[in-house]
């Protein structure tokens, strides 16, 4: 039988399982603007071949990890061979919400904030919180706001924020030991049946800035080196 198409996403694809899960299909596009890569961007700017096998790679390497330590991720099984992923349902929070753990201030960060600090300096795990709209430039949106709107609880937002510095510890002490320094990661959150917040998406190279002494590294070179 045929898997039913529900979703057609940026770089993904979504189908939904007979066993009531969904399957990702990971694709070769990356988001980006003018033919650059830019996780930050709203648009599809490029297509890298081998990207989608590499995104996977990583995430099936991350999910199985953060499962093992014990945090609630979406993550059930995955394919290589046809560039899937297996996962269990979860209803995003609103139309759909992104989550950013920053280690430095670069980006849209020092674009807000230039006037309070240089770019590069130190953040202590600074998360931020913002909607996914393309159209808005996906906003920033606070914690009360969040529960205001009725998007989340309050404890919702307590157990993502949590999480997010845990999950981006992780992956940081993991690119640290091969020398790389992650500068910010964005995530994204689901829930499930009972209101409990798992980890959703994918954990990729095209989700991070990691720089290696001092250079922005760009997801394809760091896929490598990770994987090296």
């Amino acid at each position: 039988m045929e898997n039913k198409l529900v979703y057609t996403g940026k770089t993904k694809n979504v189908y939904a399982l007979d066993n009531g899960n969904y399957l990702l299909k990971f694709k070769d596009d990356c988001t980006g603007k003018d033919g650059v890569f830019d996780p930050g961007e709203n648009s599809v700017g490029l297509t890298i071949e081998g990207v989608g096998d590499v995104n996977l790679r990583m995430s099936i390497y991350f999910f199985e990890k953060i499962n093992a330590a014990g945090i609630r991720t979406h993550f059930v099984s995955a394919d290589l061979a046809n560039t899937t992923m297996e996962v269990l349902p979860a209803k995003v929070f609103g139309h759909g919400l992104e989550v950013i753990c920053r280690h430095k201030a670069v980006g849209s960060f020092i674009r807000r904030y230039g006037e309070y600090i240089e770019e590069g300096a130190d953040l202590p795990a600074y998360v931020e919180t913002t909607f996914k709209n393309d159209d808005k430039g996906d906003p920033l949106v606070t914690r009360d706001a969040l529960v205001a709107l009725g998007v989340m609880t309050e404890a919702q937002y307590d157990d993502i924020k949590d999480m997010t510095q845990k999950i981006t510890k992780i992956v940081a002490d993991d690119l640290k030991a091969k020398g790389l320094v992650l500068y910010d990661i964005k995530f994204e959150y689901g829930y499930d049946p009972d209101g409990k917040v798992m980890l959703i998406d994918e954990i990729a190279s095209g989700n991070m800035r990691v720089y290696k002494d001092g250079k922005y590294i760009d997801p394809m070179t760091l896929s490598k080196l990770f994987f090296a």
